[in-house]
């Protein structure tokens, strides 16, 4: 059964990739991550001619995540994978940018005016400059039963996953956008749907909130905590309590869908680059750290609005930031 977080099906890239540059010179710019942000500064970086390295366990990220796309520009409609492709279609296209893909740096740190990135397949890598661009990852519930169920009832992508749940019952996680969105992907797909979160309001768009009315097998349990996910081979139930009368009841489900939020894929940066209090890059109007030749762009920033157009627009800057950079310091 998928998990959303292990499903290598939809999160790796269709072939395993590794286009690096033997020169043993320094890149002039590293790119950490592969998502919408990554991606567009590649392209940009390319048109500027810089020498260019993107490193990423997949192209996509969390774009390969994402259903329906209905507010991009140019597209009624889009799925995330069709995204996905254009944006690596388009990147792919300049030979001046190389591509790590399977990988992810463990450790970034300043060499001196150079950036040595570290991976967990301990390779290294230097750039004069470097964009992080990780995005974010699923957060957990911590719950009980949680981590030895994943992939065994628990997941954290219904995007992924929602088909291997026909005709069963299901808790979605989260009354945000991602939950209501794994609402809506699994309306005609599950039994039944019970849909969790502490909020007494949904804190989703009114658009989707719109959507899950009148759906029969629909059932909003706001104001409500999971306490824990039971099971021993698959998920079987969860226990769920009122926070408002501290009355805990048990529900018969065969899937768990977390959908809670994201954490920033930051902490490899965090002893060289200052993060805000929930772990996101600090980064001003030109996607500029507090370290010189050191970038940041999309949602592993503090910049608000965590949008596929606003991660694009930051990569786009990010590279032109790094471009001048480089003008003016070597």
């Amino acid at each position: 059964m998928g998990t959303g977080l292990l499903n290598l099906e939809l999160i790796m890239p269709d072939e395993m990739q590794e286009q690096v540059s033997q020169s043993g010179e320094p890149y002039d710019l590293l790119i950490i991550g592969g998502g919408p942000a990554g991606m567009t500064a590649a392209v940009y970086s390319a048109r500027k001619q810089l020498k260019t390295l993107l490193i990423s366990k997949d192209l996509g990220g969390q774009l390969l995540l994402t259903s329906d796309i209905e507010n991009y520009m140019g597209y009624q409609y889009i799925s995330g994978r069709e995204l996905t492709d254009k944006f690596k279609a388009q990147m792919e296209q300049f030979p001046i940018v190389d591509i790590v893909t399977g990988d992810s740096v463990e450790k970034l740190v300043d060499r001196g005016g150079e950036f040595l990135a570290t991976t967990t397949n301990s390779r290294e890598y230097t750039g004069k400059t470097a964009i992080i661009a990780s995005g974010k990852r699923s957060r957990p519930l911590n719950v009980p039963g949680e981590r030895e169920l994943v992939g065994r009832g628990v997941s954290y992508c219904a995007t992924c996953d929602a088909p291997l749940f026909k005709g069963k019952d299901v808790a979605i996680i989260g009354g945000g956008n991602s939950g209501l969105t794994a609402a809506i992907d699994l309306t005609g797909i599950a039994n039944r749907i019970y849909v969790i979160d502490v909020n007494h309001t949904w804190q989703a768009d009114p658009v989707l909130i719109e959507k899950t009315k009148g759906a029969e097998n629909f059932t909003a349990l706001l104001s409500h905590r999971v306490i824990s996910i039971q099971g021993e081979n698959t998920v079987t139930g969860i226990t769920v309590e009122s926070l408002e009368t501290q009355e805990s009841k048990e529900f018969p489900v065969q899937g768990v869908f977390v959908e809670i939020g994201l954490i920033p894929n930051s902490e490899f940066a965090g002893d060289l680059v200052q993060l805000n209090k929930w772990g996101e890059i600090i980064v001003d109007c030109s996607c500029r750290t507090n370290v010189p030749g050191v970038f940041g762009a999309g949602d592993v920033t503090t910049v608000p609005a965590k949008q596929i157009s606003v991660a694009i627009g930051e990569g786009a800057k990010s590279a032109l930031s790094v471009h001048r950079y480089l003008l003016m310091n070597t």
